[in-house]
């Protein structure tokens, strides 16, 4: 099964860094308020440029004076199934094996858009209508 990673990833600001194993490399979309396990909460997701597959181990500091300077952590990781749909299509069922994120997922593009999609979680045994992103770095700025 192809892998997912969830980078934390404090920069300009905090966010979150969603990234699908796909044709060999990291299909990558930046999620400013995180993913959530609510099903009433949607979250915008940034499609982003492609990441190599090598970065999904990737933990540490960007330097300042480069592009995403910040503290990156991986905030979750595991395993994925696509349940239906294409990146094409855009739209996408997806079933999430991780500690953090599990469960049924769509993540879909919004109507007339092109980088900007919606990442939903979908009513099964793991929503979580009392969810709280819980973050794993502290910001150095604070």
């Amino acid at each position: 099964m192809p892998i997912f990673i969830v980078h934390e990833h404090h920069a300009k600001r905090l966010h979150f860094d969603l990234r699908l194993e796909m044709d060999d490399v990291l299909k990558s979309w930046a999620v400013p308020k995180g993913p959530s396990m609510n099903p009433k909460e949607k979250r915008l997701a940034i499609m982003v440029e492609d990441h190599p597959l090598d970065y999904s181990t990737f933990e540490g500091i960007i330097p300042d004076g480069m592009y995403g300077a910040g503290a990156v952590a991986i905030w979750d990781r595991g395993t994925f199934e696509i349940q239906g749909g294409s990146l094409q299509k855009g739209k996408l069922g997806i079933v999430f094996y991780g500690k953090k994120l599990k469960g049924v997922f769509a993540l879909a593009r919004m109507s007339g858009k092109v980088k900007e999609w919606l990442l939903i979680k979908k009513t099964d045994k793991y929503a979580d209508y009392n969810f709280i992103l819980e973050t794993v770095l502290r910001d150095s700025r604070e």
